[in-house]
């Protein structure tokens, strides 16, 4: 709720990111976009117009990046949504995956007592569907977002039900994970300025870490998560957006010449 995120602009952030594939350190450009937008109830999408008395603040969380210099090109673009004072609670998700053998696309809605989640993908066996969610979870795709709102200062410490990744080629039904969530003092090491450190274990086998500057707005710094990504922020601005616009990121995707792809399974 704080009046940083009334000036109009959209938070830029532009990360380096590697990742192995099949044997090879893949480098690429990862985007993330954050910016506050007003929807209306009746199609639950960004308003045209702010007369209509149906409207309600959100925050927008776009990720996204491109794999050009690949083999077989590999787009990737989620879009999440979050009601402006509730930063835990998914409002709506959409993810698209684009590669030459076809596309993946999956929404996720909050109908206020449970999660419908609609998907089409070209894999055998899954095909075009829908299927109900659990509510009262998070979701692995808005940990970056979500994660800022804690209040790092008390250290929480706490478990919490996450869904894997949404984010990838396939769209089977996810794994719901029990973690746990724990917030740490970082390394003086690990970032270029003070940060939190905030561990999700999802099992035994899988941990992410992230690192959000203790500045606020609590930018993420630095994050590395259980498939071998690793992100680190190259540079953050502030950009005027206009209504229909796409977001400014796609000015910084452009410029990589290989990358990684992300692939469950």
């Amino acid at each position: 709720m704080n009046p940083l995120w009334e000036d109009g602009q959209e938070e830029v952030a532009v990360y380096e990111a590697e990742q192995k594939v099949d044997g090879e350190i893949r480098r690429f450009v990862y985007t993330q976009a954050t910016v506050k937008e007003e929807f209306n109830q009746q199609y639950n999408v960004r308003t045209d117009s702010l007369e209509r008395k149906d409207i309600f603040p959100v925050m927008r969380l776009t990720q996204l990046y491109s794999l050009p210099g690949t083999a077989y090109p590999h787009h990737a673009q989620a879009t999440l949504f979050f009601r402006r004072d509730q930063p835990v609670v998914l409002h709506k998700l959409t993810a698209s995956v684009q590669e030459w053998a076809g596309s993946v696309f999956k929404t996720i809605v909050d109908d206020g007592l449970q999660y419908q989640q609609a998907y089409t993908a070209y894999h055998d066996g899954q095909g075009s569907g829908q299927r109900v969610l659990r509510h009262n979870v998070l979701f692995e795709d808005a940990l970056p977002y979500t994660l800022r709102s804690l209040d790092f200062a008390r250290r929480p410490s706490f478990p919490a039900a996450v869904y894997e990744l949404q984010l990838t080629n396939q769209a089977s039904r996810p794994t719901l994970y029990q973690a746990q969530v724990r917030v740490e003092e970082g390394a003086p090491t690990d970032t270029p300025e003070p940060a939190w450190r905030v561990r999700v274990t999802l099992t035994d086998a899988r941990q992410n870490q992230y690192w959000f500057a203790k500045a606020y707005p609590n930018v993420l710094l630095r994050s590395t998560t259980w498939d071998g990504r690793t992100l680190w922020l190259k540079q953050v601005s502030r950009r005027a957006t206009q209504p229909g616009s796409t977001p400014a990121a796609h000015d910084s995707v452009s410029a990589p010449s290989t990358s990684a792809t992300v692939v469950k399974g």
